[in-house]
């Protein structure tokens, strides 16, 4: 072994290299530079959040001073499927400018309930096979056909807030909005992973920046 060897296998000895160790290759036709160690990088848009990869959480400026701190895949995609209402089966909890909104469209007092002092969409029974939950029941405003009769009956496509926020999660930690797919997402609704569109490309069509104004934004309370 020449002198230059017994330097090398010294210094290697002293940084603690095995020399059967194989360094995780790159691969030069990824453009992000994401390192190959070996393991299935495919995952499901649907399946992972930011917290459970090797991304950090991210923040993103939604509107102008307001921010969320985005914890699912920001290779998420998600768009509304045909005959898929899982997400219209609950009674939405509605928030005071809600209120004001949905009662330019419809009665508050056939369309509406009290449920813990929060106010709520009723759910009510259908009468039919398709577009309700297992108990037969849907949201007030889906109909026979499975769409939101709040969308047909508005130009300018209002709906709830916490309509608009649904695949995702909200909630507030230590001050700040942090965004999520909620878990029941994950299990029932059929549009996350089927398009390109990448929701985090579109929070703002998401995130009404009424949420910013709440207390409790939290997204875990339906009826």
């Amino acid at each position: 072994m020449s002198t230059d060897d017994e330097a090398g296998d010294r210094a290697d000895e002293a940084a603690g290299v095995d020399e059967g160790y194989e360094a995780p290759r790159v691969d030069e036709n990824y453009d992000a530079g994401e390192i190959d160690d070996g393991r299935d990088a495919t995952t499901d848009a649907g399946e992972a959040s930011a917290a459970e990869t090797d991304d950090p959480p991210r923040r993103v400026e939604v509107y102008p001073g307001k921010e969320v701190v985005v914890e699912f895949d920001p290779e998420l995609t998600f768009e509304c499927v045909e005959d898929c209402t899982w997400c219209c089966h609950h009674g939405v909890l509605l928030y005071d400018r809600d209120l004001i909104e949905l009662a330019a469209r419809a009665n508050l007092s056939e369309t509406t309930t009290d449920f813990r002092a929060e106010k709520f969409v009723v759910r009510e029974e259908k009468g039919r096979d398709e577009h309700v939950a297992d108990d037969g029941m849907a949201c007030a405003f889906l109909g026979d056909d499975g769409l939101c009769e709040l969308h047909l009956a508005d130009e300018r496509d209002w709906k709830p807030t916490r309509c608009s926020v649904f695949p995702l999660a909200v909630e507030r930690e230590d001050g700040e909005l942090h965004v999520d797919v909620r878990d029941s997402a994950r299990e029932h609704c059929e549009g996350l992973g089927v398009s390109e569109r990448r929701v985090i490309e579109e929070l703002e069509a998401f995130l009404p920046e009424l949420l910013w104004e709440l207390e409790n934004p939290d997204s875990d309370r339906i009826l």
